[in-house]
């Protein structure tokens, strides 16, 4: 098996590696201080230049298929930001992916045509307080048909880039048919625009202390809010089947990402390290360190090629039978991700929980990442199970 990237994409990864050294690191502290000044929540000036530039040079929407993707995903994932250059930030990429698969022509037209323009953004409303909403099947929110309509009550969480002024559009998960004996059967997904009747958005939830500004991630109270029935999604009864179809590319999206963070990070170990002296010894010629660097490229690697491999399979054989694999990634690369981080904050010291070197909100990062899109307990039950089955 061979992951080495066709020439289109050895050529999309050259150009947009160059973009990054060039127009992204550079830029690291402007944006820092852009969103500091001011309303946090509003776009960042210097993104809206950088995604100008991007799509003259034809870096934009640059999500193929998923082995193509990798690449270029895990070079964005460096730095946190970068994907918005490009038009390929999370929750964006997986709401587009709905619309392309689910949407109707309207949908298409509507919000489809913007979000892929960049001029709009969008949020996925799925994860709730009140409930466990690692089993989807709890989802409590309520989708109920009147007439020409659908009135929508719930209360909302974890919706990221609902306080961003620019998203215009929720995919909101509910319950539609709460009595279906067949608990896959009783969600469906509708189109809720940001600006209808009865949603407030209450307050934006920081993670480990970052409130992730200007995108951030919203709590959102539904009340009584009505939209047309022509925004549901496939139809009633089909959300569990959608949030199957979603969730599979945007866990391998947030994979690929997670690399090139960890890769970042195992760039900055390494440049401490030869530049620090402790106990008379420079730190890169401890044991100890010496083995966290090596543990580290060797995390990695595996990662990455776990990752090209369920990429591989998506592409082949399609997510439901890349299942195992899709879930076995979902778990690696957010731990190893954390591994790596933790041990680059280590090699700082001090520094290393500062944000000065950009370690810690990584870190955040990623430990996030063990929840997001399902906690590892749920994905390690499903390898487990299918594993078992082997044996059956």
């Amino acid at each position: 098996m061979s992951f080495e990237p066709n020439p289109k994409t050895q050529d999309l990864i050259g150009r947009v590696d160059a973009f990054m050294q060039a127009h992204v690191f550079p830029n690291e502290a402007r944006f820092s201080a852009e969103v500091a000044e001011g309303d946090r929540w509003q776009p960042v000036a210097l993104i809206e230049e950088l995604k100008e530039r991007a799509r003259a040079e034809g870096l934009w929407n640059l999500f193929l298929t998923n082995l193509e993707y990798a690449p270029l995903c895990e070079l964005m994932g460096r730095v946190g930001w970068a994907p918005e250059v490009f038009n390929c930030s999370a929750p964006d990429t997986g709401n587009m992916e709905v619309l392309v698969r689910y949407g109707t022509e309207a949908h298409k037209r509507d919000w489809l045509q913007p979000l892929l323009a960049g001029k709009i953004r969008s949020c996925f409303a799925m994860t709730e307080p009140a409930v466990a909403s690692s089993d989807a099947t709890n989802i409590e929110s309520s989708i109920r048909r009147d007439g020409d309509d659908y009135v929508i009550n719930g209360r909302k969480w974890w919706s990221s880039g609902a306080n961003d002024p620019r998203c215009k559009l929720f995919i909101f998960m509910g319950k539609s048919d709460p009595d279906n004996p067949d608990r896959h059967r009783q969600q469906s997904m509708i189109i809720v625009p940001r600006e209808a009747a009865g949603v407030t958005i209450l307050r934006h939830l920081p993670v480990f202390g970052y409130d992730d500004a200007p995108h951030g991630h919203g709590e959102v109270l539904f009340e009584e809010v009505r939209v047309p029935a022509t925004n549901i999604l496939l139809g009633e009864g089909r959300g569990f089947e959608i949030a199957q179809g979603r969730l599979g590319p945007g866990r391998i999206h947030h994979c690929m990402r997670l690399i090139g963070l960890a890769e970042r990070a195992l760039e900055k170990m390494c440049r401490r390290v030869k530049s620090r002296v402790a106990f008379g010894r420079p730190v890169a010629e401890q044991t100890v360190t010496l083995e966290r660097i090596a543990e580290s490229r060797i995390m990695i690697d595996q990662t990455r090629l776990l990752v090209l491999n369920a990429a591989h399979m998506m592409d082949t054989v399609g997510n439901k039978v890349a299942a195992k694999e899709i879930a076995m990634i979902k778990v690696a690369a957010p731990n190893m991700a954390c591994q790596v981080i933790d041990w680059a904050i280590q090699a700082h010291g001090g520094g290393g929980v500062s944000d000065d070197f950009g370690l810690a909100k990584a870190y955040a990062a990623a430990r996030t990442l063990r929840l997001a899109d399902g906690p590892d307990e749920v994905h390690r039950n499903q390898i487990g199970r299918m594993e078992l089955k082997r044996y059956s």
